[in-house]
């Protein structure tokens, strides 16, 4: 019985309309976000420089972010939230946040443990996905009382 109860939260889960649309739009911001780093890298900026490159990863960064914020929005969450800025600005905060978790558990793993980074990347990215997720729904995009249906 207890199985059939864990075999039906899985499929609630995988069937789940904003769980589907988040992967979407994750996959879509990790397009973008490549997709603006090679362009810098291969028009006006020398990812043989180092703070030409860091200035590449910065702009991919400040544009997959803005994508993920709008297509989060309209899409996942379906937000009606009134107080654009300040929404924006939490969703900003929350990813500069898991950008700080994502490489400290990076140099946990690689630079302290010796963990292979191949491995390590996707442990992490996995963390980072969830708590993504997981803080968009309960903390940025949060229905409240005073946010439209």
């Amino acid at each position: 019985m207890a199985g059939n109860s864990l075999f039906q939260k899985i499929k609630s889960l995988i069937t789940n309309r904003e769980i589907i649309s988040y992967l979407i739009v994750g996959v879509l911001t990790t397009i973008v976000s490549l997709a603006v780093y090679y362009g810098c890298v291969a028009t006006f900026l020398d990812p043989n420089d180092a703070v030409q490159l860091q200035a590449a990863n910065v702009i991919s960064w400040i544009v997959s972010v803005t994508f993920a914020y709008f297509t989060n929005r309209k899409f996942v969450f379906q937000s009606k939230n009134t107080h654009v800025v300040k929404e924006a600005v939490s969703f900003y905060a929350s990813r500069l946040v898991t950008l700080g978790i994502d490489m400290g558990l990076m140099f946990l793993f690689v630079s302290t443990l010796s963990m292979n980074d191949k491995v390590a990347k996707i442990i992490v990215q996995i963390i980072i996905i969830i708590s993504n997720y997981l803080i968009s729904k309960f903390i940025v995009f949060k229905k409240d009382k005073n946010t439209p249906a």
